[in-house]
């Protein structure tokens, strides 16, 4: 009863958003009533397609259970987009009203623009979505880096996704560009599927053609334990990666040395007690003599424990950069950094915005990336 209460309120609450949207801005545009209706059946059935979506995944037919995701995904972008500029509209319009500068020209221009710039926003970020993240380069300056380490480079893909909307071929394409850097270590931060091994194996094989000069590394995220997290675990080694699972190893370079390790999610323990995150254990028994330190974890809020463990640099990802506005605003509600290069004492981390996305095929203002981070001298 409490899992059908709450679905039912969930339902509710979707449905008068999309009233809302709709009786804010139907009865105003200028346009034939037919194309008025035509609007309204577009809001029924987004309210229809977005929690069907999200139930997909039990639909045994995976050509019907992954169409059905692909519409309701694409409708729930635009719906996002439609009810912020629906909400910035009337926002606009009681402030004109406060002003005295209220008319009905701001009323029926206003209702124009919301709808045009929503439809323009998901276009747009359709696009980036579904094209091959760019390569991005950061140089991060390392204290005492050995001459031997200094433009030591690791290719860093994140938050990929692999589900229902991002298959094979999306896949192919970045593994294409990672193995084109030609990095000393490729580095995998986690959410890598949304979904089974049975289902998403074949999708998933490009991994086992990643290519550096030491190995390719993973380390879980959220949504592996949402997905078996054991049974992914088993299927990345299989491919041929390094599962670090508050671990580290040691990577000879040129004479010199780095230590890389990695840790389990920071949410790993609600789902497997003995997976609980630990970036202590992941760099115990460390020999003394490594230049560098380096460790993946997806989640960013993982830092503290990191910097006190005596991390030179954190590479994760797990915010996608917000993916797409307003969502931007609500990842430090959760997460310590959003994006880009930080420092915490004498750590660096680097957030990346991710290399897929997740829901929505929509990023706007938040580019995907393949990340070549490079350890330079300071």
């Amino acid at each position: 009863m409490r899992i059908r209460g709450s679905t039912l309120f969930v339902l509710a609450l979707l449905g008068l958003l999309h009233f809302y949207i709709g009786s804010r801005i139907l009865p105003v545009l200028p346009i034939a009533v037919g194309w008025k209706v035509l609007g309204g059946a577009w809001l029924l059935a987004s309210w229809f397609l977005i929690p069907a979506s999200m139930l997909a995944h039990s639909i045994s037919n995976r050509q019907t259970a992954d169409r059905l995701s692909w519409a309701g995904m694409l409708a729930l972008g635009l719906f996002s987009s439609l009810f912020v500029s629906t909400l910035l509209r009337d926002i606009l319009l009681a402030a004109l009203g406060m002003l005295g500068l209220y008319s009905a020209d701001a009323v029926l221009w206003s209702a124009i623009a919301a709808p045009l710039l929503a439809g323009t926003a998901t276009l747009i970020g359709f696009f980036n979505a579904r094209r091959v993240a760019r390569v991005v380069q950061v140089d991060v300056p390392i204290a005492g880096l050995p001459a031997a380490l200094d433009g030591f480079t690791i290719a860093q893909i994140s938050d990929i996704h692999v589900g229902p909307t991002i298959k094979r071929g999306y896949l192919d394409a970045i593994v294409d560009r990672v193995n084109a850097l030609h990095p000393d270590v490729v580095a995998v931060t986690g959410d890598l599927v949304d979904g089974s091994v049975h289902h998403l194996a074949p999708h998933t094989a490009p991994l086992a053609r990643l290519q550096g000069r030491h190995g390719a590394y993973f380390v879980t995220g959220n949504h592996e334990y949402y997905s078996n997290a054991h049974a992914w675990i088993a299927e990345v080694r299989r491919l041929g990666l390094k599962v670090l699972m508050n671990e580290h190893v040691v990577l000879p370079h040129d004479g010199a040395s780095l230590l890389l390790a990695g840790v389990t999610d920071y949410t790993a323990h609600h789902f497997d007690p003995s997976h609980r995150s630990d970036p202590h254990a992941a760099i115990a028994g460390a020999p003394g003599d490594v230049a560098v330190k380096v460790l993946l974890a997806h989640q960013p809020r993982t830092s503290a424990a990191a910097a006190d463990a005596g991390f030179d640099l954190q590479l994760s990802g797990h915010t996608h950069g917000g993916q797409f506005f307003p969502w931007n605003f609500f990842v430090p509600m959760q997460q310590p950094y959003v994006a880009g290069l930080k420092r915490l004492r004498n750590m660096w981390v680097y957030v990346s915005r991710g290399t897929g996305y997740w829901g929505p095929p929509k990023r706007f203002g938040a580019p995907s990336e393949i990340t070549r981070v490079r350890l330079t001298r300071a």
